[in-house]
Order: structure tokens, then sequence, then C-alpha cells
């Protein structure tokens, strides 16, 4: 597990008051304006960090995890583990056990399935259409985002790979100017790679680093503007993420 996650650190810069108003009012002052708060999300240093244990498994499936002792583990208080959790349990990764924790989700292979077949019906169609309309040399943009998968798989990390596959996909996906598309997808990607017990689809080095020539090789098609190839190639990266 992730350590040393530091704790909330709030900064705030008031604007100077001229001296000879100060403790004074009248109607024509100018009102003090509100602080400039910067500050350090120990909640999202924490989601982040719990996230990649869900990743890398760290966080076994069936497993019951208080947030005091996580909080120990991160080095912080239970309370942003808490919060942190709380938000894993609205997006399906962990359920809330009353008075002991919360419990990581496990996930069923048919789950994972279904998972991948929803993300097929959403992100298929679209990559077809943008490989019709977006132009070539837009797709050259994604192949830094294409590399990093490469890079992260070839070094067989999963928590990393996670985060640059769906990155990938977002850059993808957002050509089409949908927001609420992406981030539905994005969604469904996310809870697509919580690991089942012993791994899932992709927890293992080769199989990372066949996913991520699958990017490279889908990049280089729509370059290419070869909608044969990219049906195929699109249609058989989803296929993968369902066995």
């Amino acid at each position: 597990m992730p350590a040393g996650v530091p704790e909330q650190r709030v900064t705030a810069e008031w604007h100077q008051v001229p001296e000879q108003t100060r403790g004074e009012h009248t109607h024509s002052e100018t009102p003090l304006p509100r602080p400039r708060v910067e500050r350090t999300s120990v909640r999202g240093q924490v989601l982040d960090a719990l996230r990649t244990a869900l990743v890398d498994g760290d966080l076994v499936p069936g497993e019951v995890y208080s947030a005091p002792a996580l909080g120990d583990g991160l080095g912080v208080s239970a309370t942003p583990v808490r919060e942190a959790m709380q938000q894993l349990a609205r997006e399906g990764a962990v359920e809330v056990v009353p008075n002991r924790g919360f419990r990581v989700t496990e996930r069923s292979a048919r789950e994972l399935a279904e998972l991948a077949e929803v993300r097929a019906l959403i992100e298929v169609p679209v990559v077809l259409r943008l490989a019709r309309t977006v132009p070539v040399a837009r797709w050259a943009e994604l192949r830094p985002l294409a590399d990093a998968t490469a890079v992260a798989a070839a070094g067989g990390d999963r928590a990393h790979y996670a985060e640059t596959d769906r990155a990938f996909h977002r850059a993808m996906l957002a050509l089409g100017g949908n927001e609420q598309l992406v981030q539905v997808a994005d969604d469904l990607h996310r809870r697509s790679q919580w690991p089942l017990p012993g791994g899932g689809p992709l927890s293992r080095r080769a199989d990372l680093v066949a996913d991520a020539a699958e990017h490279m090789a889908l990049l280089a098609a729509l370059e290419a503007q070869d909608l044969t190839v990219v049906q195929a190639l699109v249609r058989e990266h989803f296929a993968g993420s369902a066995d």
C-alpha cells in the first residue's frame, strides 16, 4: 500500500486593506474579498492510492477493511479514508459493512464480460464513426498516449497501465466532442479494471503487452483510413477484454 500521503494544507491570501480604513465601514467601501484558498486534497490522494491498491490486488476481493487500519498504512486519519471509500462504494468497487468497514467487491467473470459488452456497445460505433470523420492528422495526437501504455505494459505495472489505458480511450472518444459519453465510458472502463480473485483479464505482463500492441495497431489503421481493419481491431480489442 502506498504510504506517506500528506495531511491537508490550507493557505489563504488576503488583499491588504489600506491603513486608514481598517476597523471602519462605510456604504461605499468595497467589501473585503474572500480569501483565495489553495489546498492539497488528501481525500483525492487517498482515493488514488486505494484505486491503485484495487488494481494491483493489494485490496483483496471479499476482504473487509477498516478506515482506521487503512489510514494507519497511508499515514493519514480515518476521515479521508472513509470519504474515499464512500466514493468507491458509489462506483461499486466496495460495499459498506456496518460497524466493520468496507468489503472489496468480488467480481465474477460474467460481470466483467457484461461490462466489456456494454463498453463495446458504446465505444465500437463511436470509434467507427470517428474513423470516417476525424482528419488523419488528429490521430497522431494519440501516439504519445499509446506509447505510454506500451511502456507501462513492458514494465508489468498494472496500476500505471490501467491509468494510461483509460487515458488513451478517453482521448480517442473525446475527438467526438461528447463529454457525457466520455465520462460514462471512462466509468465503465474503470469498473472493468478491478481484479478478480487470482487476477483479472489483464493480470499478466504478456496480457498487458498484447493489449498495448492493439492500441498501436488501431492507431496505424486509423491513420491509414482502413475502415475494415479498424472495425476488426476495435471489436477484437473489446472481445479480449471479456475473456
